[in-house]
């Protein structure tokens, strides 16, 4: 008899995108450009980088569980210290919510090809797990809406949305929710959030609250602090409260919540980031549409292409890879026809479009 249970034995565990290095040492290439994680390329906020010097005489001490940071928030966002969580990135606290929430019968549902590491966890509960099609690419909240029953328990939305990089507008949003029953939990993952915020059509959830709503956000991307894992997440005081029994009690660790902290207030790093990554969006979305490329638009830091079928992906991969150039091949989602490419430096952009222009003319060779 299996110690195992079958709906792990049967789950795909997350695989992270190669490195750098990997890429060198595989195919004997020198610098190779990694745009395959939504990593912010400009590297950590400097003011992280000094709170990390800071706090290393302090690592002998166990960590008070993510309350300092916990204070910050709330004074940044203007809610009670009760109604904030940190964590070991948004998959951390993903990870609580479902520990916290889910009983056998319940379900969870979503969209189709939604983000990886929310699948993988989800799945990891043995509940069922129910999605929906995307309609041209955006959640397709009216068809979510109808297929909510007395067994959902959670609803992940994920806006910008990972890996399609598209968002729902505060209308959409409201009409959803008046078909969500209270008793039904909505993860609301923002983790592009500051890549989206000023699009007047987006809806900022801190503007809206819902007792029934969980709104998560991250420093891995826009602040480059993915190595630290860090995040954190806002909801009602009673939701967090439950969250708070089932995390590990010192997470996050006493560098990531220092770091953490930092770069909440380095407003100067986070418009450097915001400028170059709109000025790589551009880059990318145009010219990957004049090698005849479709580039779905994208309110995040990477841009998803759709090849006409699930076999060219693949090979165009492969062929980046030969160049030193690594993108991300969402087959693992669901989407094997499709890749995500991050936005770099300007001169990453620069390769990876001259790389993808000879790749594409090999494929269709």
């Amino acid at each position: 008899m299996s110690l195992v249970p079958p709906y792990i034995a049967s789950l795909q565990p997350y695989e992270a995108g190669r490195s750098a290095e990997e890429i060198e040492r595989a195919y004997g290439v020198a610098h190779a450009v990694k745009l395959a994680s939504n990593e912010n390329p400009l590297g950590p906020s400097p003011r992280a980088l000094e709170a990390l010097a800071c706090c290393s005489s302090r690592l002998h001490l166990y960590p008070n569980g993510g309350l300092d940071l916990r204070n910050v928030l709330a004074r940044e966002f203007d809610v009670k210290v009760e109604n904030v969580i940190a964590g070991s990135g948004s998959e951390g606290i993903m990870s609580n919510i479902i520990r916290a929430f889910l009983c056998d019968e319940d379900e969870v549902l979503t969209t189709d090809a939604a983000f990886i590491g929310f699948q993988v966890l989800a799945k990891s509960r043995g509940v069922k797990y129910r999605t929906v099609p995307y309609k041209d690419w955006h959640y397709d909240l009216a068809a979510l809406a109808s297929q909510i029953n007395q067994h959902t328990k959670i609803i992940y939305l994920a806006n910008p949305n990972n890996p399609t990089g598209t968002i729902f507008t505060r209308h959409e949003f409201d009409e959803f929710y008046r078909h969500v029953p209270e008793r039904v939990l909505i993860i609301l993952d923002e983790a592009y959030f500051e890549y989206a915020k000023d699009n007047p059509r987006y809806p900022d959830s801190m503007h809206y609250r819902y007792d029934n709503v969980i709104t998560l956000r991250t420093f891995s991307k826009i602040y480059g602090l993915a190595g630290v894992r860090i995040g954190y997440g806002f909801a009602h005081e009673e939701l967090i409260a439950n969250l708070l029994k089932v995390k590990l009690p010192f997470e996050p660790s006493t560098l990531a919540q220092a770091a953490g902290i930092a770069a909440l207030a380095d407003k100067e790093f986070l418009h450097h980031s915001l400028e170059l990554n709109a000025r790589g969006l551009r880059l990318l979305a145009d010219s990957l549409r004049e090698i005849g490329l479709a580039v779905v638009p994208s309110e995040a830091n990477f841009v998803m292409v759709e090849f006409p079928d699930g076999t060219q992906p693949a090979r165009v991969v492969e062929d980046l890879c030969r160049q030193g150039v690594i993108v991300r091949p969402l087959k693992a989602f669901g989407l094997p026809q499709c890749i995500r490419i991050s936005t770099g430096t300007d001169e990453d952009n620069e390769r990876c479009l001259s790389a993808m222009q000879r790749a594409v003319t090999a494929v269709k060779a």
